[in-house]
């Protein structure tokens, strides 16, 4: 169990840290998605890691004939479906095996709320999420990393309490300007300015 006052880490880390290759592919990686630190996207990777590890040991008990895979692997697809990382109304262990780490990685609430178009670019959605201007149905989300689910798609907004709930506010006029095509020239985000502090 360990000592409640450490908490464990969550993701792995690579083996080999001074890879050129992989640390280029990383760096596009955290400017696409506008990532805070390399550890957002190794806790990405190591969610990745795992489900497909399932989804390996899943295909080897069903070549065994286990009755219980059939039970497990239904579960799998159904989660994977219901957190909206598989897509296809039919999934199967192959398509689980087909997921790359950018389908977690667009599963993030900070990525979710730029493709919605209320934040200019994925930094600036991760700017209005950690100042509390993002709400998730009900409820205010804090964590740029909130993992949406499917169901929760559609409840992203800005918050009722916020400056920004207001459709007349700058920011807003000018997103929607530009996704006119009205307005070519880049925003700058944020409604209540200052930097974001702390981690994730």
């Amino acid at each position: 169990m360990g000592d409640p006052k450490f908490s464990r880490r969550t993701y792995e880390t690579p083996k080999h840290p001074w890879e050129q290759a992989r640390m280029d592919e990383e760096r596009k990686l955290l400017q696409k998605y506008g990532l805070k630190n390399k550890r957002e996207l190794w806790k990405a990777q190591s969610t990745l890691r795992t489900i497909r590890r399932q989804a390996r040991t899943l295909q080897a008990r069903l070549r065994a004939k286990e009755p219980q895979a059939e039970k497990e692997t239904r579960w799998l697809l159904e989660r994977l479906l219901r957190e909206g990382l598989l897509t296809t109304t039919t999934p199967t262990l192959d398509d689980v095996l087909a997921l790359s780490v950018e389908s977690v990685i667009e599963r993030r609430l900070q990525w979710l709320v730029y493709v919605k178009g209320l934040a200019p670019t994925p930094v600036a959605s991760r700017q209005l999420i950690v100042h509390g201007h993002i709400a998730v149905g009900s409820h205010r989300v804090t964590r740029p990393g909130y993992r949406v689910r499917r169901d929760e798609e559609p409840q992203i907004s800005y918050a009722p309490f916020s400056p920004l709930f207001d459709e007349s506010h700058p920011l807003r006029v000018a997103l929607r300007e530009r996704s006119e095509g009205t307005s070519p020239i880049a925003i700058v985000s944020e409604a209540g300015g200052g930097s974001e502090g702390g981690s994730p």
